[in-house]
């Protein structure tokens, strides 16, 4: 009876874990697409902050308190004890001081990647920024061979390599793709800085998931939601500290007065795109724990496509042949790195079964030597 309860709990767990990760993917899907945009509404009509909008990519940490103090209750009502002197004491946080560095400096990391990100989507259009995004993952494949020793396969050095050849296309012919008013410099200016911001998340992400890895404790979602938090909480006050220098603070009413879409739709701006970017950053570190960086990184890059059309129809921004091409690379850099995936989960599959298989067998021959052996007869 006890294999059947085991295999029952087992199965409870890989369902919890792929709703978990499901439920990820569409935080990291609405981030991903709805961040980028929401920040370049901001700087659509009359926004000027670059600090201030890299300031707002972490800045909705703050929410994470619901689901925190959530888990607390959850945690402190679920311990079932003989005696109340039994059971160990709940705290509201369970990281410890090691966990609480590191994530603090991958906070920092964040912050800088966050100023170098808005940088990128004040000059560019949306379109381009996320094409050059994409190159985000050949960078994450890099750092998590380095870091974390992912394994590689045929299909997905492929599809790193389509991605960022992909991201290069763009480089040709930037002019018919620059803004109205902005100067080549700028323009080339926020392509590198924009590819800067893409190698610095490929960083972060397996940095993330060595930080796993390395966590001399129990990893729950409960503590992955404690890292999510204080890696915002410093990244945000990087940022606020660029805002102070900047003068930011000061210029916000009057830039609110002059906002293009009136006072009120300027902090509805803000605060949309405070709540889209947190959405992105707990979906990246939950597909994290779920399942790897890399991954995190392939959901990013995937969702290109979605940005692509929404920033098309929305802004009505160009889209040139560079664009079609980069597209199809990176759409064909997609596929490759998935139909790798699932050949490799059903080689593993069929290597599970055959090992299964085996052991009947493996034990019918001893049985049968141990029946025919001299002791036997």
């Amino acid at each position: 009876m006890a294999e059947p309860v085991e295999a029952q709990q087992q199965q409870r767990k890989t369902t919890m874990k792929r709703t978990l990760l499901i439920t990820n993917c569409i935080l990291l899907s609405v981030g991903t697409s709805g961040g980028p945009l929401i920040m370049r509404l901001y700087f659509l009509h009359g926004g000027h902050r670059v600090w201030l909008s890299s300031c707002l990519e972490t800045a909705g940490f703050p929410i994470m308190l619901i689901p925190l103090i959530l888990s607390y209750f959850r945690r402190k009502n679920n311990r079932h004890y003989p005696s109340e002197t039994e059971k160990p004491k709940t705290t509201m946080v369970s990281m410890k001081p090691p966990l609480f560095f590191a994530a603090a400096f991958i906070g920092i990391l964040t912050g800088l990647d966050d100023y170098l990100y808005a940088c990128g989507v004040a000059r560019l259009p949306v379109s381009t920024s996320a094409l050059i995004i994409a190159t985000q993952l050949a960078f994450t494949a890099v750092f998590a061979f380095l870091l974390v020793r992912q394994k590689f396969t045929p299909y997905s050095v492929n599809a790193v390599v389509l991605l960022t050849v992909g991201a290069g296309v763009l480089a040709l012919h930037t002019r018919s793709d620059r803004p109205a008013g902005e100067s080549t410099v700028e323009y080339v200016k926020g392509f590198v800085m924009t590819l800067m911001a893409a190698a610095l998340y490929g960083f972060v992400l397996p940095l993330v998931e060595l930080t796993y890895k390395k966590a001399k404790q129990n990893l729950t979602y409960s503590l992955v939601m404690e890292i999510q938090f204080v890696m915002c909480f410093f990244a945000t006050v990087f940022c606020v500290a660029g805002m102070i220098i900047n003068n930011d603070f000061k210029v916000i009413p009057r830039e609110a007065r002059e906002f293009g879409l009136g006072r009120g739709n300027y902090y509805v701006v803000m605060v949309a795109s405070a709540i889209m970017w947190q959405a992105f950053f707990l979906g990246a570190i939950g597909v994290i724990f779920c399942s790897s960086s890399l991954l995190s990184g392939i959901l990013i890059a995937i969702l290109l496509p979605v940005t692509e059309i929404l920033a098309v129809i929305f802004y009505k921004e160009k889209f040139q042949v560079e664009k079609a091409v980069s597209l199809v690379l990176s759409l064909w850099g997609f596929v490759s790195y998935f139909y790798g995936e699932i050949k490799q989960a059903n080689k593993e599959k069929m290597t599970m079964m055959d090992s299964k298989n085996s052991v009947p067998e493996t034990e019918q021959i001893q049985t049968l030597a141990v029946s025919h052996s001299p002791n036997n007869i």
